[in-house]
């Protein structure tokens, strides 16, 4: 007979798609935050423009780095995402 087997370790409902509960609502409201100064200040209205873009990007970054050794299927597809948004770059570089 063998011993005991424990259940396998299961993630936290609070997780979402590899991100902490708090990191896309944080990058959000600082978001916010840049946006609003952007109203007091218009010269530097940019910042919140390119902090609000750049938010997807940085969490298409942690997933493919912080999840690797948890789910490498999720890490592959955040990857292939920063590929893809790449391309587009490159792209629109030769269009533009």
């Amino acid at each position: 007979m063998s011993a005991p087997q424990s259940p396998p370790t299961q993630k936290p409902d609070t997780e979402l798609a590899g991100l902490p509960a708090w990191l896309y609502p944080l990058g959000f409201w600082v978001g916010v935050v840049l946006l609003a100064g952007g109203v007091l200040l218009p010269a530097y209205a940019w910042v919140g423009v390119v902090w609000i873009a750049s938010v997807p990007v940085l969490a298409a970054v942690w997933v493919a780095l912080a999840g690797w050794r948890v789910d490498r299927r999720l890490s592959v597809a955040a990857v292939l995402a920063l590929a893809g948004l790449a391309l587009v770059v490159v792209v629109r570089q030769f269009i533009g």
